[in-house]
């Protein structure tokens, strides 16, 4: 039990009580086949069901931050999403850095420099010349977002937009602190893929069939680009069936890659404005 608090404690970076760790996911030390459920942000109109979902099966992901465009018009860190990041991190999830303007590497300069194209922000599509420390600035500000809205930090740990990389910018990140989390080729749940030519039925039985022990999976919270969404229809079906396999689920600080890069830092609980804490969720 204390090592499984431990666990909890790197994660969210709280004091969690007996009663509460006793209701929630089995540490990785009472399980042999983990793997690492992840998501990116997206467009966010499957992000409520999602959470109904992990809820149900008892399941902590990992989430990676970035302040994208939504259905409603808004981004994915803005107020109106603010409340549902707070229920998740109190839920037990942890989360991460995709950049905050989910800014994509397109190539390296001269002098460390690199050439960058964002998808979201102000500077949605327009190619930028960033240094080293640019791109460490961009890595820092969702952390600093989520911490406004929930109190706590995310993770020293990034996923690139797009997962593209280059030893480089691998470089430059982690002389700033951050280490880079891709994904198992098999645990590219293709929820970004044309539904036409990938209906979910196939995604599903694909996933089933060739994801392996220590696998990261990775999908997003929307895809504006596919017709049939993957979540409603593969997300509890996958889960279902990779517990019957053995499997089971743990955040992304215990893969035993990361958790030598995530501190034991116990950060304080979000305070109301009369500073009580009576919004402890424990």
């Amino acid at each position: 039990m204390r090592a499984a608090i431990k666990v909890w404690v790197f994660a969210l970076g709280l004091t969690i009580s007996v009663a509460h760790a006793q209701t929630s996911q089995p540490s990785t030390e009472s399980c042999d086949r983990p793997v690492y459920l992840t998501f990116d942000t997206g467009h966010m109109e499957v992000a409520p069901l999602i959470e109904d979902i992990l809820k149900r099966q008892g399941v902590r992901a990992s989430f990676f931050l970035a302040n994208e465009l939504t259905r409603t018009g808004g981004s994915s860190l803005d107020d109106e999403w603010a409340t549902w990041w707070q229920s998740m991190a109190d839920q037990g999830h942890v989360f991460a850095s995709h950049t905050y303007d989910h800014v994509y590497w397109q190539a390296d300069l001269p002098n460390g420099a690199f050439r960058v194209q964002a998808s979201a922000g102000p500077l949605q599509g327009k190619t930028q010349t960033w240094s080293a420390q640019d791109y460490c600035r961009e890595l820092a500000r969702p952390g600093e977002r989520f911490e406004e809205m929930t109190g706590r930090k995310i993770l020293p740990l990034f996923r690139s937009a797009g997962g593209r990389i280059s030893p480089a910018l691998l470089q430059a990140a982690q002389a700033c602190g951050y280490e880079h989390v891709g994904w198992s080729p098999a645990g590219f749940l293709g929820d970004e893929l044309p539904s036409e030519q990938y209906p979910n039925t196939v995604l599903l039985q694909r996933a089933l069939q060739n994801i392996r022990s220590g696998d990261i999976l990775m999908a997003h919270l929307g895809i504006w680009s596919r017709k049939d969404p993957w979540a409603p229809a593969v997300l509890e079906p996958l889960i279902v069936g990779l517990k019957k396999r053995g499997f089971c689920f743990a955040t992304i600080d215990a893969h035993p890659m990361y958790a030598p890069h995530v501190p034991a830092v116990e950060q304080p609980l979000k305070q109301s404005s009369d500073d009580s804490i009576s919004d402890c969720p424990f």
